[in-house]
């Protein structure tokens, strides 16, 4: 039967509704924002004496100030309020903070206008726990990645059209800030009508009692989030990429118009690209993470964020070299900047709109996977405050992310080189949260493996267990056999390897990292084998997933070998089901052993060469003989090797 495509969830009504509201929000944002950054650009003198590029930091930094004072009360809220009331509250919320930004813009009244960016940023506190809360309530793990997909897509298409229409409706003239007042009161009212169609959604927490003070409640999500260190670093990951993206995206208005030599237009060109692209980048999560949260999509899209932002750097400096000259003097000729299809026409435009969209799909790759996880292995009853704790942390990331910009730029650095300044710390920030969490790099490493050189067909994976202690038991056929089973799990797997892989360069480094068990046989090494099966009690006894392969050596015929004793031994210390597997197909990989020579176990089965991890019935610990559990991987083989 084939699975249902992601974009059936906006036929349901438990999904639909709550998409057209968090989207119309996420558009009503940007266009109030966008439409107030673009008139203080391009029109400043008439509202404020104070330097554009000052007030473009400034105002996404007070929009997300109420994060960092109010994520705390807003995550205690989502866990103990229903939350499409909760919703239809914040609703409201946002129609009348629009009213207030009506008269602001119908008077010409620039402070009320800031109280409204802030007003917003109230807004959007309150509804982000309640947002990423509501998708595990109502999905199944295995839609989470396609929900999220869908919901960051509908996030960043609503920034976009936001985006371009309050680029456009404010500058129209004479009638701009009618539109605008008018346009951004006129969505509030259709969110809050689409918030009445969401689902009861149950209170995750009713009891708790709500601690109104911010701080201490801010410490304390923070501290109970860092227990789980994976989800606690997650969060931080997340957090980093709000960094990113904010120090980039606020230096799009002066990039147009003093770098690019654009009008509005161009910056409008520059924000649909780069939405474009995160929308993208988060639909075809679900295409290339195979349906489950796939953490390996999170190394690849921390490497393109690195090397797109180094080109955008590059494509700046040489478009200054080239076509920049050619605007410039079009600009003084003409006295206007030029509009987006003037600027196109000029030579190394295309590039820097490529590394822009790249930087956007590769930021998708980043963060669907971190939410998907987070909402995967948070503890239930705590997700909001979970999210709320991370809300806090982008807020703060966002405000730091503003202070640089001001900062670097009051140094003499240009925008280019602050894309480029970007781009480096985000590897190093990379490598530092990789380095402390390795499960990335394994995922990364086993997606990279069945995605390019293999093309891997998973039967029956949803029989790997998503939580408490099994047996992982599998044929052995070559060196790469625990990465294609470690890609094909929903969760990490100890696997207890011969210690003469830890040996080998690359090999070595990727299973010590993994916290692979070695083990020796007992002639070789007691002492290390009988440490192994106490290694392997301590892992099921946390509620591990522990991976051996029963033959205790590489396959050297392709048939199996008999397998030994030792999964009897594991399994009478220790009562936990045994899951049998099988791979077919990596027989005369160029990492199996065989008579063949290298090269021609190299190229024998060409690019692309397919794979199957079967993976069978879990057996009760008193069925799970070394005769019983060969038989059944036998079956499950079949004939291919």
């Amino acid at each position: 039967m084939s699975q249902a495509n992601q974009f059936s969830l906006l036929s349901q009504r438990r999904f639909a509704p709550f998409f057209w509201t968090q989207f119309l929000g996420a558009f009503n944002d940007n266009l109030f924002k966008t439409a107030l950054m673009v008139i203080l650009t391009y029109d400043a003198l008439s509202w404020t004496t104070l330097k554009p590029s000052l007030l473009t930091n400034l105002i996404p930094g007070l929009f997300i100030l109420p994060y960092v004072v109010l994520s705390a009360t807003a995550g205690q809220m989502a866990d103990k309020f229903e939350k499409s009331g909760l919703t239809r509250f914040v609703k409201w919320l946002e129609l009348g903070i629009m009213c207030v930004a009506a008269i602001g813009w119908m008077q010409h009244i620039l402070w009320l206008l800031i109280a409204a960016v802030v007003g917003m940023g109230i807004h959007s506190t309150l509804f982000g726990p309640v947002k990423y809360a509501y998708l595990p309530q109502h999905l199944k793990t295995e839609e989470l990645i396609g929900g999220n997909g869908v919901t960051e897509m509908g996030t960043f298409v609503g920034i976009l059209l936001g985006e371009v229409l309050g680029a456009v409706l404010v500058m129209q003239k004479p009638a701009g800030l009618l539109l605008t007042a008018a346009g951004t009161v006129l969505t509030a009212v259709l969110g809050l009508i689409a918030s009445y169609r969401i689902p009861h959604t149950p209170a995750a927490d009713p009891t708790l009692r709500i601690n109104l003070n911010a701080l201490t409640e801010s410490v304390r999500n923070i501290g109970f989030s860092r227990k789980n260190r994976v989800v606690f670093l997650s969060m931080l990951g997340n957090s980093w990429f709000w960094f990113y993206g904010a120090l980039v995206l606020a230096q799009f208005p002066v990039y147009a118009k003093d770098y690019l030599h654009g009008d509005h237009g161009v910056f409008v060109l520059l924000l649909t690209i780069f939405s474009l692209g995160v929308g993208a980048g988060s639909l075809l999560c679900e295409r290339l993470s195979g349906r489950k949260v796939e953490l390996g999509l999170v190394p690849f899209g921390s490497i393109g964020l690195t090397l797109f932002g180094i080109d955008l750097y590059l494509a700046s400096v040489g478009f200054s070299a080239t076509g920049g000259q050619v605007a410039a003097t079009l600009v003084q000729q003409g006295g206007v900047r030029l509009g987006a299809f003037d600027w196109l026409a000029l030579h190394g435009t295309v590039r820097i709109l490529a590394d822009v969209l790249m930087i956007g799909m590769f930021g998708g790759f980043f963060i669907v996977p971190l939410f998907a996880l987070i909402q995967v292995r948070c503890e239930p009853g705590h997700l909001s405050r979970t999210i709320a704790g991370m809300n806090i942390l982008n807020a703060l990331f966002m405000v730091a992310a503003a202070g640089v910009a001001i900062v670097l730029l009051g140094q003499g650095l240009t925008i280019p080189e602050l894309f480029l300044a970007t781009a480096l710390m985000n590897a190093l920030v990379a490598l530092y949260i990789f380095s402390l969490v390795p499960e990335f790099l394994m995922r990364f490493l086993a997606w990279m493996l069945i995605h390019t050189v293999h093309r891997v067909k998973c039967i029956n994976a949803d029989r790997i267990p998503a939580e408490g202690a099994a047996v992982l038991v599998c044929n052995h056929v070559s060196y790469v056999d625990a990465i294609v089973i470690g890609a094909a799990s929903p969760r990490p797997i100890r696997f207890v390897m011969d210690h003469r892989i830890f040996k080998l360069p690359l090999l070595g480094w990727i299973f010590r990292t993994a916290r692979a068990i070695p083990i020796a046989p007992a002639k070789e090494d007691p002492w290390l084998m009988e440490k192994a099966y106490v290694d392997i009690a301590q892992a099921l006894h946390e509620g591990d997933l522990v991976c051996i392969f029963p033959e205790g050596k590489l396959t050297s015929t392709g048939d199996m070998n008999e397998f030994k004793g030792g999964i009897a031994k594991i399994v009478a210390r220790s009562q936990v089901p045994v899951i049998p597997m099988a791979l077919r197909g990596l027989w005369g990989h160029l990492l199996s052993r065989g008579a063949q020579p290298v090269l021609e176990r190299t190229f024998r089965k060409g690019l692309r060469s397919r794979l199957a991890l079967a993976v069978g019935q879990p057996v009760a610990p008193l069925e799970a003989t070394p005769e019983y559990l060969y038989q059944q991987v036998r079956e499950l083989r079949g004939g291919w090797k």
